[in-house]
């Protein structure tokens, strides 16, 4: 294995530079989808590597349920700097796997929580809180799809701005943002060199969903207006992990993207260009990423197998 089964933690910083320049430069729908591909891959290799670490440093420790013959030297030596590589990878898988539960497990009971709020009110698509407090959220899941708002962010909005926020909303949920959103979330849970590609997506989630209530509405301008106002009045949504219409942020850049010309919908930036070079080098980096922990993990395989007594 060599050096290769390290090059998949800290490849992911071959992606710092598209996440900033995905949020300016693509359309939030193509930045999203990109950037949430590039940090699963890169997690779950990170992950594996972790994990063929950690078998060399317990086959090293006393009283250890792994055959005897994988603590040998001619394993050991597949691994550079096997002895504190090993030891420190047991304790670091452990913590990935711990914070990934547990952000799986907290996400779960907020939007059991949510969906128990809503048990007394009409099944509508719509939920209509009589809250003095203004927010609203998108809650998927549950026998239907839901969009909350309370009656107080309501009163602070004109029609037209009402429509952009159930368009905003909407497009949440007919999106699945909030697989995106959980997705990122654990990749940078495995690996905290993807936090930038967490960061990115919660934004170009909110930009995609602007863009989608743009369309529906026919107005930039109200749009724009709306989430202004709901940013001015709300301090985002009570229901952390979910996609809201005034959620915490970068709202001046979105305000001024809704100003400006709608983004062009390409599928792939061109390579000629400086966002597109980033793409190029964040795929180029998630390939050389799924290649190494294959190799390591194949290699790995190949090495126990053969200590391994018949």
């Amino acid at each position: 294995m060599g050096v290769f089964v390290f090059l998949p933690l800290v490849l992911p910083l071959t992606a710092w530079p598209i996440a900033r320049l995905a949020e300016q430069r693509l359309h939030p729908r193509t930045a999203t989808r990109l950037l949430t591909g590039l940090a699963v891959v890169m997690a779950v290799c990170s992950t594996v590597c972790l994990g063929l670490l950690m078998v060399v440093g317990t086959a090293q420790l006393p009283g250890n349920p792994l055959p005897d013959a994988w603590s040998d030297p001619e394993v050991r030596e597949a691994v550079p700097y096997d002895e504190v590589a090993g030891k420190l990878a047991i304790p670091a898988l452990l913590a990935v796997l711990l914070t990934c539960g547990r952000s799986l497990w907290r996400h779960g009971r907020i939007r059991r929580r949510a969906h128990r709020a809503l048990a007394g009110l009409p099944g509508t698509q719509v939920a209509v809180l009589p809250d003095e407090v203004p927010y609203a959220y998108a809650l998927p899941g549950g026998r239907r799809d839901r969009v909350v708002v309370t009656t107080a962010m309501l009163s602070c909005l004109e029609p037209v701005e009402r429509r952009a926020l159930f368009a905003h909303e909407r497009a949440h949920l007919a999106a699945r943002h909030h697989r995106f959103l959980l997705a990122v979330q654990l990749a940078a849970r495995a690996n905290p060199f993807l936090r930038p590609l967490r960061t990115a997506v919660s934004y170009t989630t909110e930009r995609w969903a602007d863009e989608e209530a743009a369309q529906t509405v026919g107005s930039r301008r109200a749009v724009a207006c709306a989430i202004g106002k709901a940013a001015l009045v709300s301090r985002g949504t009570p229901v952390p992990t979910l996609a809201g219409f005034a959620a915490p942020g970068p709202v001046p850049r979105r305000v001024a993207a809704l100003l400006g010309p709608a983004p062009a919908l390409r599928s792939w930036p061109s390579v000629f260009t400086s966002v597109g070079l980033a793409a190029w080098g964040a795929a180029a980096g998630t390939a050389v990423s799924a290649l190494s922990s294959a190799n390591s993990a194949v290699t790995m395989v190949l090495i126990l197998h053969a200590a391994t007594p018949l």
